[in-house]
Parts: structure tokens; C-alpha cells; sequence
């Protein structure tokens, strides 16, 4: 019963860690890179609000997915299968686009010059990362 109300939790904190994710990828994509241009369009509320969302709710969320997972691993005695060793990888991954987010987010409310990323691509390899991720898990290949 606790390995279940584990996994729930887990995959609570994954979706608000990728819902997260997803939304700061997408306010990155939809406003314009120039603080001026931020002001005069009235996306700066938008990005603070988000900046906030994604400080005290995703990156927390991110944290509490890392350690409920790897406590699912330790219970689940997975750490000698290639699929867990692949889905870390990935969710390194992961874990980094998030913090490149993050960083873009805040230099674009911090700076007047622009962020030159390619946030356009960034929704597409969340969702891509996350499909494999849960690939991993259910099919267990390798194993």
C-alpha cells in the first residue's frame, strides 16, 4: 500500500513539474526577448508570475519527483535495469531544460538584452523527453 500511495505522490509531483515546465517554455515563446518591448506589452506581470510559479511551485515539484523516484527505485530494487539507468538519463535531461528555463526566464525579466535561445523548440523536447521517459517505465525494455 505505501509503494502505491509513493507512486501517486510521484507522479502528483511530475505533473506539476512538467505543467510547470511547460508554461515557462511557453512564456518564453510568446513574449518578445526586449525589456522594453516586455513593458510596453504588459507581458512583464506575466513573466514575474510565472517566475514565481516556477520558484516556489515547479522547481519544488522537480525536487520532491527526484527523491519520491528514487525511493520508488530503491523500494522497487531496479537499480541494476538498464531502462531505470536510461530514464535517469532522460530525466537529467530534463532536469536541465528546466534549469535553462528557468535561467532564461529570469535574464529576460533581469536584462534588456535578449535571451538567444531556441525556446520555440523547447514545449516539443519536454513533451519528447517526458514520451520517452514514460515509455521506459512502462514498457521496461532491457530488462
Amino acid at each position: 500500500m505505501a509503494y502505491l500511495w509513493l507512486k501517486a505522490a510521484h507522479l502528483t509531483a511530475l505533473m506539476v513539474w512538467i505543467g510547470g515546465m511547460l508554461a515557462v517554455a511557453l512564456a518564453l515563446r510568446a513574449t518578445s526577448p526586449r525589456r522594453e518591448e516586455l513593458r510596453a506589452g504588459g507581458a512583464l506581470p506575466l513573466l514575474g508570475t510565472v517566475r514565481r510559479w516556477d520558484h516556489y511551485v515547479t522547481s519544488p515539484a522537480m525536487l520532491l519527483a527526484w527523491a519520491l523516484g528514487l525511493a520508488l527505485a530503491f523500494q522497487g530494487g531496479w537499480f541494476g535495469q538498464p531502462w531505470l539507468w536510461a530514464k535517469l538519463v532522460l530525466a537529467l535531461l530534463l532536469a536541465a531544460v528546466h534549469g535553462r528555463l528557468a535561467g532564461g526566464l529570469r535574464k529576460r525579466l533581469r536584462d534588456d538584452i535578449p535571451v538567444v535561445t531556441a525556446w520555440r523548440h523547447a514545449p516539443g523536447a519536454i513533451v519528447a523527453l517526458v514520451a520517452a521517459i514514460v515509455a521506459l517505465v512502462v514498457v521496461k525494455p532491457f530488462a
